[in-house]
């Protein structure tokens, strides 16, 4: 019988992906090492909206929109930006995209990664939380990749002396989290709702920056620079 294969969630920061210009380097790079893994593992690739959503969502906030119409434009960004990521991917990857947690599923059978945006507008909510959501769907663990390297007990880029929180509880984490005003196009390790989803359902997750060998240890089950929040 043959051996299924594992399953990861990841959810990729827009800021990994289009700073300020398309990251060509890091994308390029990302994409040949989860093919090293195609072999023994499965992706469901979850994308941010990055400065993208945040410019969107800057220039509705000064035409005095809603914070309803001003997420479904950062939803747009991620699903704009997941498009791309398809296409950057290729044939390895799903060719339409996804916009509910059932069409991933069903597109995880026939590709080694699904890449797709925000599935639906829910009220505070990002693509990281639509990243938990499927992690607690599809029974994985999760993978966040963003521009810092990990959670620090204060802003590593406005405080030198910030330092690496290695290891913390959902718990733990869900009342840091909660402590921050939710902002459409907010930018924070991971928002308000994944935490809630993660500690509710005991999904074990991982804050990782942009090194691509800590992604690939964490596959391997060998030690990473980051944030394992868990127990």
């Amino acid at each position: 019988m043959k051996k299924s294969k594992k399953l990861i969630v990841i959810s990729l920061g827009g800021s990994l992906i289009i700073p300020e210009k398309i990251n060509f380097p890091f994308l390029d790079n990302f994409k040949k090492n989860l093919r090293k893994f195609y072999n023994k593992c499965k992706f469901v690739v979850v994308c941010g909206g990055g400065i993208i959503a945040r410019k969107y969502i800057e220039a509705l906030k000064k035409e005095g929109k809603s914070k309803k119409e001003m997420a479904l434009a950062g939803i747009r960004a991620t699903r704009m930006n997941a498009l791309f990521i398809m296409q950057f991917f290729g044939k390895k990857a799903n060719g339409s995209l996804p916009i509910s947690m059932l069409e991933v599923k069903n597109k995880i059978n026939k590709n080694n990664v699904v890449v797709c945006g925000a599935l639906r507008y829910s009220p505070n909510s990002t693509s990281d939380g639509t990243a938990a959501h499927l992690a607690n769907y599809l029974k994985t663990e999760f993978i966040n990749m963003t521009n810092v390297s990990g959670l620090f007990t204060d802003d590593p880029k406005k405080n030198k002396n910030a330092k690496l929180i290695p290891k913390i509880s959902w718990k733990e984490f869900e009342s840091l989290a909660s402590k921050i005003k939710h902002e459409p196009g907010q930018h924070f390790v991971l928002d308000q709702q994944a935490a809630a989803i993660i500690k509710k359902h005991k999904i074990k997750t991982y804050i990782i920056g942009p090194k691509l060998k800590n992604l690939c240890n964490i596959i391997k089950n060998k030690s990473f620079h980051g944030t394992l929040i868990y127990g």
